[in-house]
């Protein structure tokens, strides 16, 4: 009799775990991959004493697909670029990033403090594939705003593939500034002289989502600006 209580007890109690674990709201968040090193440490900021309450996956990708995950239910919130397709999300600018000039260390544009863009007119450069369609019509339309016909000698898919390349074929390309978070020895980077491109990264959601995770996320998103941000 103890023994047939004791497992009875015992399955109430394991019952009672599963019910607990169901219980507990869960939170998907998505990065435009490269950019997990800054925003995933501000976003558990912001979410800070609901951490212990709430079960949270993250998960990286290029923005589009991030886009559709939200617009399929399969994450709550991403950090990504304002993909114009994504028709039923909601976008909160987090940062304005300038784009700069990636280059060889020892390239002959290094000793500049600023880089004149008509100086890249005869350089091999490196664009983005369309697999980042808003940093490509960022990179296209300023160059076609001065006039610049430069065609690329390589198109990439993500900021690994175009370090790469620029330090073995000695090309330049232009980035958003969270790149300098990931320089090797052998590339740096220099500001563009004028008026540079710049490109959003905003938090997006789906705006038919009522989590209150979600919500609670979303009106906190102010405490992610920092002096020096735009």
């Amino acid at each position: 009799m103890e023994r047939r209580a004791s497992g009875t007890l015992n399955a109430a109690a394991e019952a009672a775990r599963r019910v607990v674990q169901v219980a507990r709201p869960a939170f998907k968040l998505g990065f435009l991959t490269g950019q997990e090193l800054e925003w995933l440490p501000a976003a558990m900021r912001i979410l800070g004493d609901q951490l212990p309450n709430i079960d949270i996956t993250v998960s990286s990708n290029y923005s589009p697909d991030l886009a559709d995950a939200l617009m399929g239910g399969k994450l709550d919130a991403a950090f990504m670029r304002r993909e114009s397709h994504a028709i039923d999300l909601e976008f909160v600018c987090v940062v304005t990033e300038p784009l700069v000039v990636l280059m060889p260390t020892n390239h002959r544009l290094a000793s500049r403090d600023a880089v004149d863009p008509h100086e890249l007119q005869d350089e091999s450069f490196i664009n983005v594939s369309n697999i980042a369609p808003m940093l490509r019509i960022a990179i296209d339309g300023y160059l076609a705003e001065l006039g610049l016909d430069i065609r690329p000698s390589h198109e990439v898919h993500n900021l690994t593939m175009a370090m790469s390349l620029i330090a073995s074929t000695r090309s330049v390309a232009l980035a958003p500034t969270y790149a300098q978070n990931y320089l090797p020895s052998t590339v740096t980077t220099r500001p563009l002289a004028g008026e540079p491109p710049t490109i959003d990264l905003v938090v997006g959601y789906h705006r038919t989502n009522k989590s209150p995770i979600l919500q609670l996320f979303v009106s906190r998103l102010g405490e992610l600006a920092r002096p020096g941000r735009t």
